[in-house]
């Protein structure tokens, strides 16, 4: 199994409003993918929660069956549909992180 993790750090142009439904909008959006794009076994998007030490708004924890799944996700029109709709408009830094487990 591969885990897939990102945090994204918001606009800071957005309102605290704006954010709010930005980042539900995330979550939403995430985690409909289980079940439509194959190999994707769980997501998990964080919003709440955040203390002040942080220094990323949304965290991603998704689990995928193999990195060729992980690849295939990546490039899933579902995802991209997400990706480009939900996220990347509204995101100023992404960090990654996949591994094996």
């Amino acid at each position: 199994m591969v885990k897939h993790i990102i945090l994204w750090t918001l606009n800071p142009s957005l309102s605290e409003e704006e954010k709010r439904v930005v980042k539900s909008g995330i979550k939403s959006g995430l985690e409909s993918l289980v079940g439509k794009v194959p190999g994707l076994l769980d997501v998990k998007v964080h919003i709440d929660g955040r203390l002040a030490s942080s220094n990323a708004d949304v965290m991603l924890d998704s689990t995928l069956e193999s990195e060729a799944a992980l690849k295939a996700y990546a490039t899933h029109p579902e995802h991209v549909a997400v990706a480009d709709g939900k996220v990347r408009p509204y995101t100023v830094q992404r960090s990654c992180l996949d591994f094996e487990v």
